[in-house]
């Protein structure tokens, strides 16, 4: 089979450059460009020198449309910005890792219909989709988190979420918190009760369980480490550990990444994977759910490159056996 010819807008951030690893080494894929204003005609390896060895490829300043799929690894905002000025031929597939597209009422933009990209929550629809909404790498973690119980109308109760993300779900951009003076050997909270992922969270929750109006309580914190996300969930339920653990088990037996741990969890598992994992306990009427992924990899290009293997047909898992960096 042909390989697949991919572009990629916005090559020079953290995203694209996990997009650029994990292309690079696709046994389907074959990138055609990888667009940067501000870094054209430099050698890829100059700006992400991880790839020194692995690609000559050089930055450019044009956008071919020779290709099959493009990749809008842009910050917030910009993604709709970008389409506008610059019109992509309709038979190329586009997947946006912004949040431009990922809430219905945005999810139509001239002619082209984004879809919400989360495997585990909408693979046949991702399957024939020309167009994907990848979604936010908090939303990922917590999603994963609390589907299996929405997809069994068991939500019942207000859910309390504490989880906590590495300095690169920041971008790339300098701000006063993401100094590493500032992160080092520090913890802080922000946006909380109001983070915009509970936007699509939300969205994701109605579409398994129509009836839930419970709140959710998300407090989200900046951790003095680079990458991951673990979020700790916990809700009232009538449920027994061992149905809620057939709960969960029967809802990923068919999804290759998510797996659920009967044992406690930690980030190293799943940092530099496309790996999330999932660990639950009963403590009285309560029940407590860690879910565990790497923000730049399933919380970004590598879930935009598992859609992108649905999209094509391909296997899944495609270019995205990654083995975690346990120590």
């Amino acid at each position: 089979m042909n390989k697949i010819k991919a572009g990629i807008i916005g090559g020079a951030g953290y995203t694209g450059g996990e997009m650029l690893r994990i292309l690079v080494n696709h046994p389907n894929v074959e990138i055609a460009f990888v667009n940067s204003t501000s870094n054209a005609g430099n050698l890829i390896s100059d700006v992400h020198t991880d790839l020194i060895g692995d690609t000559d490829l050089k930055f450019v300043s044009d956008i071919p449309q020779d290709i099959d799929v493009l990749f809008l690894c842009v910050g917030h905002g910009d993604a709709r910005k970008f389409l506008a000025a610059n019109p992509i031929n309709e038979n190329i597939k586009i997947i946006d890792l912004s949040q431009d597209f990922r809430l219905h009422e945005k999810s139509t933009f001239e002619n082209r219909e984004f879809v919400y990209g989360l495997p585990e929550l909408n693979r046949d629809k991702i399957k024939s989709a020309k167009n994907i909404a990848n979604p936010g790498c908090f939303a990922t973690c917590i999603q994963l988190g609390l589907l299996p119980l929405a997809a069994k109308g068991l939500i019942n109760k207000e859910v309390h979420i504490n989880a906590t993300t590495g300095s690169t779900g920041a971008g790339q951009s300098l701000s006063t918190t993401s100094h590493f003076s500032w992160r080092n050997n520090n913890l802080s909270i922000y946006k909380a009760f109001e983070h915009q992922h509970l936007n699509e969270i939300s969205e994701s929750l109605l579409q398994l369980q129509p009836s839930l109006s419970e709140v959710l309580n998300f407090i989200p914190q900046r951790g003095a480490f680079t990458r991951g996300i673990l979020a700790a969930m916990y809700l009232e339920t009538d449920l027994t550990l061992e149905e809620a653990q057939n709960i969960y088990e029967e809802y990923y037996s068919a999804h290759p990444f998510t797996h659920v741990s009967q044992k406690n969890i930690d980030l190293k598992q799943v940092v530099n994977t496309n790996k999330a994992l999932v660990h639950i306990e009963k403590h009285g009427g309560k029940l407590f759910i860690i879910s565990i992924i790497d923000n730049l990899l399933k919380g970004a290009s590598g879930q935009a490159v598992q859609n992108m293997n649905l999209m094509f047909g391909l296997e899944e898992t495609a270019g995205l056996k990654l083995k975690a960096a346990n120590f």
